[in-house]
């Protein structure tokens, strides 16, 4: 399993990391509150009420049916999965929490209140906006499942539920897009330390048992 890497891997997790560059550039240039309000814009109730439930697709519980799925049913690596669950969460939480815990969300940066589309009954936050969680939870799924099945079709949906959950949190007025860019480079990041750590155990316990024998 960790000793070729899927050539479709690759290609999610260069798009990936593409996207997140862009992302954090053009709000770095232009300022993330411009680029924020040309995304937060109002679709309408249909809209609204899609993306409210959209967003629920990359919280934190959506780890435990993906792993019940993939390790007792289709019988993949436990350890990798939770390696890549437990990555992407310190990852993404020691620098939201404790480095960038000041870091302000849309509703308190300075935006006019009417200027930002928000959707009622979804709870607003102010603080701890860099990065995205729900994003970074969003593409460690997609690329992980995109490692562990390389199919085009798992490609193409994965990238869809991990673009409609990361745009939510703009269109929610949750996050900026610079946000979605760190919760991007965050699942690479795990992504890539997760194969190199148990490609190094895979390889180490394959030289073991040539020498044993």
């Amino acid at each position: 399993m960790f000793q070729k890497t899927p050539s479709l891997y690759f290609k999610a997790r260069n798009l990936s990391l593409l996207l997140a560059l862009l992302l954090i550039g053009a709000s770095a240039y232009f300022s993330r509150i411009s680029i924020f309000l040309l995304f937060n814009r109002d679709g309408g109730q249909k809209a609204d009420l899609f993306f409210k439930w959209a967003t629920w697709g990359a919280e934190g519980w959506i780890w435990i049916p993906y792993f019940i799925l993939l390790f007792t049913w289709l019988k993949k690596d436990a350890k990798f999965i939770l390696l890549n669950f437990l990555l992407s969460t310190v990852i993404t939480q020691i620098p939201k929490q404790l480095i960038w815990d000041a870091v302000s969300r849309p509703i308190a940066s300075g935006i006019p209140a009417g200027e930002i589309h928000t959707v009622p009954g979804v709870v607003m936050h102010s603080w701890n906006s860099f990065p995205s969680g729900h994003t970074a939870t969003a593409f460690t799924l997609f690329l992980l499942t995109v490692y562990l099945f390389p199919n085009k079709w798992v490609f193409a949906i994965g990238a869809i539920y991990a673009l409609i959950c990361a745009y939510s949190r703009v269109y929610l007025g949750q996050h900026f897009p610079m946000d979605l860019g760190g919760g991007i480079l965050v699942s690479v990041i795990s992504l890539q330390l997760s194969i190199t750590i148990c490609q190094r155990i895979s390889n180490r316990k394959n030289s073991i048992k040539n020498t044993t024998r």
